[in-house]
């Protein structure tokens, strides 16, 4: 049942306000916030000039905008907390041959643990570097492409960027395969993975998740390091990258 409530000025109303004033709340329940509303409105009333009270007829519309004056906003606060790393699983590696935009063959250099493009010449197919591309599932990445990490094959040694100065740089580290089955997205193992982004068949760039717009690159000149370099860079950051033939995907 609706319930009334009725105040005239001898119950609630001070002397400023009109004599004539007849005022009436229609509500049930009456909830803390709606008492609150009324006291201010009720004392913004008290306060106002009792010459422009007694001047004019005081209205329904008046006393709305003396509550719409009056209200009292909520605000509610949602915590805002970062997302839970997302893991990173290896679903498959498949051993690839590779070679840079001028057909040049990656060398491993012992002495110095670099990898060099160099034009091979008859005979030195052995110093050839090969790769096993392990294949990863990104459930967050926004970059179109495969998730990759990139090890020699034959050895234990991993392509990695990281930044130990001012740019990113690359490094050739030891890695026991079983490091690699599921990397945390918010770790520092994610320095051992990169995008293979494909720009035709079989040629593709491939591009650092931890360093975005840092792709691995070889130089102009034959010989030379293999390293990081953004898009700008006067290097060549498209490989060729073919299965080994008779290759076969082995799963993780």
């Amino acid at each position: 049942m609706e319930s009334e409530m009725k105040c005239n000025k001898s119950e609630m109303w001070s002397s400023s306000v009109s004599a004539e004033l007849d005022f009436e709340i229609t509500h049930h329940p009456l909830t803390m916030r709606r008492v609150v509303n009324l006291i201010i409105a009720m004392d913004r009333m008290k306060g106002s000039s009792t010459e422009s009270m007694l001047s004019t007829e005081f209205r329904d519309e008046h006393l709305l905008n003396f509550i719409l004056d009056s209200i009292v906003e909520e605000q509610i606060l949602f915590e805002s907390g970062s997302a839970p790393p997302l893991p990173l699983t290896r679903t498959g590696e498949e051993e690839q041959n590779i070679t840079d935009g001028e057909k040049r063959s990656l060398v491993l250099v012992q002495n110095s643990m670099e990898l060099h493009a160099v034009t091979l010449q008859g005979g030195a197919e052995p110093r050839k570097v090969f790769l096993n591309m392990s294949t990863f599932l990104h459930p967050a990445s926004t970059i179109e492409g495969r998730t990759v990490a990139l090890g020699i094959r034959g050895k234990k040694l991993y392509l990695s960027c990281r930044k130990d100065g001012a740019s990113p740089t690359l490094h050739l580290e030891t890695l026991e395969d079983n490091s690699l089955r599921s990397i945390s997205s918010d770790s520092d193992m994610v320095r051992f993975l990169f995008y293979k982004q494909d720009t035709g068949v079989n040629i593709s760039t491939l591009m650092s998740v931890a360093h975005p717009d840092w792709y691995i690159s070889t130089a102009e000149q034959n010989n030379k390091p293999v390293e990081m370099c953004q898009e700008s860079a006067r290097r060549y950051r498209t490989f060729n990258i073919s299965d080994i033939q008779g290759n076969v995907e082995r799963q993780s």
